[in-house]
């Protein structure tokens, strides 16, 4: 048998042990931590299930997820219209499993100069866990643009009140 190492033998080696390392990533430890900051939670996916949502588009599922995000930190819900200079901006994707379970959070616009921010929606995210099923849709990927005042407090841009006009 030949066993000469050559470029296409290297190269299946190479694809092999990226397969693996993948595959090895791949494994849950049963929560989810959060993407750019080290928040984890003790309560992730252990609260009580919430009333299953009937939304039958991603659009439509924003609603349920924010009023869900409302009702799980009421206290630090921002009422009114918002200031017209807030704090931090941030758009968050969540994952969510049948189940309504978080699998993963992306960050499509981080408000970096406020990782305490960060970190703060991502613990949000993870606590309020499990959020409604979506029963019309199985594994959905909710999005919303986190408006954060300096009191550190917050409207979710699907529930939002406004913003103040500024001088």
């Amino acid at each position: 048998m030949n066993r000469q190492l050559t470029p296409r033998r290297l190269a299946l080696a190479a694809s092999v042990l990226s397969c693996a390392l993948w595959l090895a990533g791949c494994g849950s430890t049963g929560t989810v931590p959060g993407q750019l900051s080290d928040v984890k939670t003790d309560r992730g996916g252990a609260g009580a299930a919430p009333r299953a949502s009937n939304a039958a588009t991603a659009r439509e599922y924003r609603r349920d997820a924010a009023r869900h995000i409302y009702e799980a930190h009421r206290s630090r819900i921002y009422s009114g219209q918002l200031p017209p200079l807030l704090y931090a901006v941030g758009t968050l994707q969540v994952n969510l499993d049948a189940g309504g379970k978080v699998v993963s959070l992306h960050w499509m616009r981080a408000p970096k100069h406020a990782p305490e921010v960060i970190a703060e929606i991502e613990r949000f995210v993870l606590q309020a866990a499990p959020f409604p099923a979506a029963t019309r849709l199985g594994a959905v990927t909710w999005t919303d643009t986190w408006l954060w005042d300096k009191s550190g407090r917050f409207q979710l841009d699907t529930l939002t009140e406004g913003q103040l006009q500024g001088d």
